[in-house]
């Protein structure tokens, strides 16, 4: 639904996510070259790729943060086939590279309809790292390559970016942002073609009203950028991102952790 607000839900399953997330997995291979360098990586016939960005300076390693600790998450417990992997914003274009070198089964250098259509794409991201999602959805919209899902969580685009208008190539898109503060998230999300993409939401939250403790930020966030901070370490946002993916890669695993045995 579209330009409507609702009130985040608060899932109570966090243990039992945790456990769901214990299924084996093998370990996808990973980019640990320079940063923003293209580096060689083995094809394989992944399932699905979760691209994951963080927001304004902070490095891809800084476990404090949102992506980061879904991504290790997912990393550990996801389906073994599965590429995640977690990107500065400002390497949206090594983002994309890795994107394509995976998707590109054969190794010929080009894109086949067949390589396309087997793409199973997510992206998540907070502040700077949200808009860059939705700038990497336009991006491989125009090559042809869908995107099943795109996550913002308090979404804040650049002086020259628009992160509100969701392209045609993405199959559901969900965003998540509070109000308050300098620093604050996109309102509202559209799609480009109704037709094409569903709006799963735009969900407000309000740490005026529910605060969370955060640790390990600096000076500036807690006191300049304080609700801002919180989207970036609440763990009931970063689970429903969490979940929402896993929805889509194992949806059994994601309904016991949705709806806990009482």
């Amino acid at each position: 639904m579209m330009g409507q607000e609702f009130c985040v839900p608060r899932f109570a399953g966090s243990r039992i996510l945790a456990l769901a997330l214990l299924a084996s997995f093998a370990g996808a291979p990973m980019l640990r070259g320079a940063e923003g360098s293209a580096v060689s990586v083995v094809p394989n016939r992944h399932s699905y790729i979760l691209v994951g960005f963080v927001g304004g300076f902070v490095r891809r390693t800084n476990a404090h943060h949102g992506p980061v600790k879904v991504a290790h998450r997912l990393q550990q417990g996801s389906a073994k086939d599965a590429y995640v992997e977690v990107f500065e914003n400002r390497h949206r274009k090594a983002a994309l590279k890795t994107i394509i070198h995976l998707l590109d089964a054969n190794q010929d250098g080009v894109l086949s309809e067949q390589e396309k259509s087997e793409a199973h794409i997510m992206l998540f991201g907070q502040s700077w790292g949200a808009s860059a999602v939705v700038l990497l959805a336009r991006e491989l919209g125009h090559i042809g390559v869908p995107v099943m899902l795109t996550v913002q969580v308090d979404s804040v685009p650049k002086f020259w970016q628009n992160d509100k208008w969701i392209p045609a190539n993405v199959a559901a898109a969900v965003n998540f942002y509070q109000p308050h503060g300098v620093i604050h998230g996109s309102r509202e999300i559209k799609a480009a073609d109704n037709s094409k993409t569903r709006i799963l939401g735009n969900y407000r939250f309000d740490y005026h009203q529910a605060p969370v403790r955060c640790e390990g930020y600096s000076w500036f966030d807690r006191y300049i950028t304080p609700d801002h901070m919180q989207s970036e370490c609440d763990p009931h946002i970063w689970t429903q991102v969490e979940t929402l993916m896993l929805e889509r890669m194992q949806p059994e695993l994601a309904n016991v952790a949705a709806n806990p045995a009482p």
